[in-house]
């Protein structure tokens, strides 16, 4: 189905919706004219309604609906009193507007043209009428006032003609009552949620079985259609959780000229990338983080108007909400052309704060500063707009990033700008993964923060103080024998003196051994394993008590074979390896 297609089901879903509310509405005002809340209701409705139709380029109802709204807006402001004859051209619109909206589908001529009027000229009619009760309450000269209260009635007398002119010749004064039921169906996000775990449950017992024919000698082929079936219904229940990010992206336009406002800079918004997809809840989690981001956009990285004119910037900053995907990830950017981040300031404030020792900071390279930014004892740094008050609430950003699965990244010029990126998972409800041994006990890594898989020998790893290096890709990377991280009862034991040697010191020379380069803030670091199994896609399920604190581990899923698996938790273990690392005074 094309987008366009797409969205005409949304508004008509919206527009039947708001069309059998109204008639609702309509009849609970007839019983109490003086229902405020009544009042305000249609008013919304035929406001957005309007507003919904116009963008979608539907003339007739924009124009019904509009008129509808100005009705309303006259009596809110108690401009126009409601009577019989008034509901009963409210009820016909209504009917009308209905029509409209169904002739999307049917593609019938609906002739809406004669209630248009009618309603404008009651709308004229009420202006007149007001006109008329101030003239009378002024003291004025009573040849002028008879003279503007007789003009005055002239225009009523007209318009009542004119209304009663309409009332003959109204087009199709009948119309067919019908219930017409909407398209779409509307659906609790809890339910698709339960749904995805039974189909969650569904694909392990679809991959047990998968397990025992190949077990009994079977072809894995035979139970091919099973899995096209499975593979479609989950992807099929997935899909229908997906919505637009423009959804979120719209809503920024009021988030940003807030903080203009207040900031007393000029600032505009821009939005690419509106139609990329996205789960839902990842979206739900993330609206709160990008808020932050976007109001330190503002406040903190755009310069005030005359600071910009003096640096030969325009006086107006831009801020850009950029939303792309590549296979199963979708990146959202959020870029300011303001100012940027002065890293040496951020270097000298994490040092006085104790974030990082004065050993660790002469070695620190430019993307581990960046990473300060998100340390909760760096954003309650006294004076904060020193370091351009990027540490407000970042926090609180990685860790909504890292609660499903994604990253964050910055990119910094000083005088330039800023670009800080979001790397998130599609979907929630399947993750992939790469399957690895250790000790005889399978393992998971999400493919979100595995780089590359490669092969080393102990000749291409060298000791140094604590820990191994290795060369990848002309970088210097950390080398971690998970066996050695395994054994250790908590992270302070990760600096001491040959923590990570052991294992290292125990194998052969000529011993070939198998390295997953893991990814987290910038950091690459390669875990040493047994062995590489398979990658393949997993069901993933929150550990429970009493193992749902440990830090190794983000959750487990259960094999085709029965067996479970504990998935590694990459960003917790890397943030505390180097948050170990940065507070020591030996360097691993």
């Amino acid at each position: 189905m094309g987008k366009e297609n797409e969205y005409k089901e949304i508004f008509l879903a919206e527009a039947q919706e708001g069309h059998e509310e109204l008639n609702n509405l309509f009849t609970e005002l007839e019983k109490d004219i003086n229902s405020k809340s009544a009042i305000n209701s249609i008013f919304r409705i035929t406001h957005t309604l309007k507003g919904n139709a116009m963008g979608m380029g539907f003339t007739e109802i924009a124009e019904l609906s509009h008129v509808m709204e100005d009705v309303f807006n006259e009596v809110k402001s108690s401009r126009l009193h409601l009577d019989s004859a008034i509901f009963s051209s409210l009820f016909k619109a209504n009917d009308i507007l209905g029509q409209l909206i169904n002739s999307l589908n049917t593609g019938e001529v609906v002739k809406y043209k004669g209630i248009k009027t009618k309603l404008e000229v009651l709308l004229k009619n009420a202006k007149a009428s007001e006109i008329v009760s101030e003239d009378t309450v002024k003291v004025v000269e009573t040849t002028l006032t008879e003279t503007i209260t007789q003009v005055s009635q002239t225009e009523i007398t007209t318009t009542n003609t004119v209304l009663e002119t309409i009332e003959d010749t109204d087009e199709d004064d009948s119309i067919e009552q019908k219930i017409v039921l909407s398209d779409v169906v509307q659906v609790p996000v809890r339910k698709l949620d339960a749904l995805l775990n039974i189909i969650g449950e569904l694909i392990i017992e679809k991959d047990t079985l998968v397990a025992l024919n190949i077990e009994r000698g079977y072809q894995s082929t035979d139970l091919a259609r099973l899995h096209r079936i499975t593979s479609d219904l989950q992807y099929g229940v997935m899909d229908v959780r997906l919505v637009q990010i423009g959804f979120l992206f719209n809503k920024f336009h009021r988030v940003l000229r807030d903080v203009a406002v207040i900031e007393n800079k000029k600032v505009d918004l821009v939005l690419e990338g509106t139609e990329i997809e996205i789960d839902r809840n990842i979206l739900k989690i993330m609206s709160d983080s990008l808020v932050h981001l976007v109001r330190n956009s503002v406040s903190h990285g755009i310069e005030s108007p005359q600071k910009r004119l003096e640096r030969g910037k325009p006086e107006t900053g831009k801020v850009t909400l950029r939303a792309s995907n590549e296979k199963d990830t979708v990146f959202i950017e959020v870029r300011d052309d303001g100012n940027g981040i002065d890293l040496n300031v951020i270097k000298r404030k994490a040092v006085e704060k104790g974030l990082i020792s004065a050993d660790y900071a002469k070695v620190i390279s430019d993307d581990e500063i960046m990473m300060l930014l998100f340390e909760p004892g760096f954003s309650n740094a006294e004076k904060i707009t020193e370091v351009s008050g990027r540490g407000v609430g970042m926090d609180v950003v990685r860790g909504s990033v890292e609660s499903i699965g994604g990253k964050i990244t910055i990119e910094t010029e000083l005088g330039k700008g800023s670009v800080f990126t979001l790397s998130l998972p599609s979907s929630m409800a399947v993750k992939g993964a790469l399957l690895f041994e250790l000790n005889n006990q399978s393992f998971a890594i999400a493919l979100t923060h595995t780089e590359a898989v490669i092969s080393l020998r102990k000749e291409d790893i060298h000791k140094i103080s604590t820990g191994l290096i290795s060369k990848y890709l002309g970088k210097t990377i950390s080398i971690v024998f998970l066996n050695d991280l395994f054994r250790m009862r908590n992270m302070h034991q990760t600096v001491e003196e040959g923590a990570f040697h052991k294992t290292f010191e125990n194998i052969k020379e000529d011993q070939k051994l198998d390295v997953v380069i893991v990814a987290y803030n910038k950091h690459l670091v390669g875990f040493v394993v047994d062995k590489l199994m398979q990658q393949k896609e997993i069901v993933e399920k929150a550990l429970e008590s009493p193992v749902q604190n440990v830090e190794l581990f983000s959750g487990a899923t259960i094999l085709g074979d029965g067996n479970i698996c504990l998935v590694l938790d990459v960003a917790g273990i890397l943030k505390n390896l180097f948050k170990e690392k940065m507070n020591a005074k030996i360097e691993i």
